[in-house]
């Protein structure tokens, strides 16, 4: 399962990247509103992603895999709006929704393995 965590970590980074760069171009009217719960839905998830990868006890390993979906989530529709507001392109909605597809598909396979044990 180590394997599965740096890879799904390896892949969040590259997220982290790309929308970073993404929300640079975001209107000044937006930096203190939608690109700051962006940034925040992103760190967040950082934070449980990796607490998840650190933690020994399945319960924790659970809490923290959960509210990082919940970040997951919270970002899919953060970016929405912003495709919706056109503060960024159908190729950049399209890149980032992949990103985030693939994700979600390793948290829900993560989180299944750890359901089983």
């Amino acid at each position: 399962m180590k394997e599965n965590n740096l890879l799904i970590y390896q892949k969040y980074l590259e997220l982290v990247y790309y929308i970073n760069d993404l929300v640079r171009k975001y209107p000044k009217s937006e930096k203190f509103a939608l690109v700051q719960e962006i940034k925040q839905s992103l760190y967040t998830g950082l934070r449980h992603l990796m607490y998840a990868i650190k933690s020994f006890n399945k319960n924790d390993k659970l809490k923290h895999l959960n509210e990082f979906d919940i970040c997951m989530n919270l970002l899919k529709i953060h970016l929405r709006l912003s495709y919706r507001y056109r503060y960024i392109s159908t190729q950049n909605y399209t890149t980032s929704s992949e990103y985030i597809a693939d994700i979600c598909n390793m948290l829900g396979g993560w989180i299944n393995s750890c359901l089983k044990k």
